[in-house]
């Protein structure tokens, strides 16, 4: 998986702060891949101090759609793996899902964008080779994803589907799929991968037409 990598930290790596990105609609897990094009100023600063120090940033889903939104408890921190400036000024970046943290404290800042002190005990089984779902969960997840897309006349590459394992496929459709903050927040909170397909079978069985995005 994409976190195995020499670049991604250990657990004795890990910050003490994080700077944290709230943005509605975007979620990266661990091991997911998050492209982001970055152009206001306070997260031009964010990731230019994040490339100069520990390479992460906090994805975190707001509660509401205000300048400075209160925001669920459980984020993913995403390690900056691919990085490039524009000639109009802005960045151009991906984030790979590391491990997940719980916001302990939020601190203040100069630069901005928010920083907090996380919490990262509870999600320390992030950084360790995943256990692939079994098949009964996986045939019951590709039922419900085929019974879903038909209800919502979504079309799908089912030949590239069948090629993802199910962390590749969970974190591609956790993004891709409109589903409600809520049901998008259950998955990111999810402990393990097996219980995150049961989980995310679930809401696909129970959404037999498009649900209302919340901002």
């Amino acid at each position: 998986m994409p976190t195995h990598t020499p670049f991604m930290q250990n657990i004795e790596q890990l910050p003490e702060t994080l700077p944290i990105f709230p943005l509605a609609n975007a979620v990266v897990l661990p091991g997911g891949l998050l492209p982001l094009n970055i152009f206001e100023p306070r997260y031009l600063n964010m990731t230019q101090d994040a490339m100069e120090t520990h390479h992460l940033i906090g994805m975190i889903q707001p509660r509401d759609d205000s300048n400075e939104p209160d925001l669920f408890q459980v984020g993913c921190a995403g390690r900056i793996t691919r990085y490039q400036e524009t000639y109009d000024g802005r960045l151009e970046i991906v984030l790979t899902g590391l491990i997940r943290f719980r916001v302990m404290e939020e601190l203040s800042t100069t630069r901005g964008y928010r920083l907090i002190k996380p919490e990262w005990s509870d999600y320390i089984p992030d950084l360790n080779e995943v256990v692939e779902p079994d098949e009964q969960d996986k045939s019951e997840f590709n039922t419900a994803l085929r019974s879903y897309l038909d209800n919502n006349k979504l079309e799908a590459d089912w030949s590239m589907i069948e090629k993802l394992n199910s962390e590749q496929l969970t974190n591609s459709l956790v993004g891709l799929l409109p589903l409600s903050d809520t049901d998008k927040q259950m998955l990111i909170e999810t402990d393990t991968l097996a219980h995150r397909l049961r989980a995310f079978t679930a809401i696909l069985e129970g959404d037999n037409q498009l649900p209302n995005v919340q901002h």
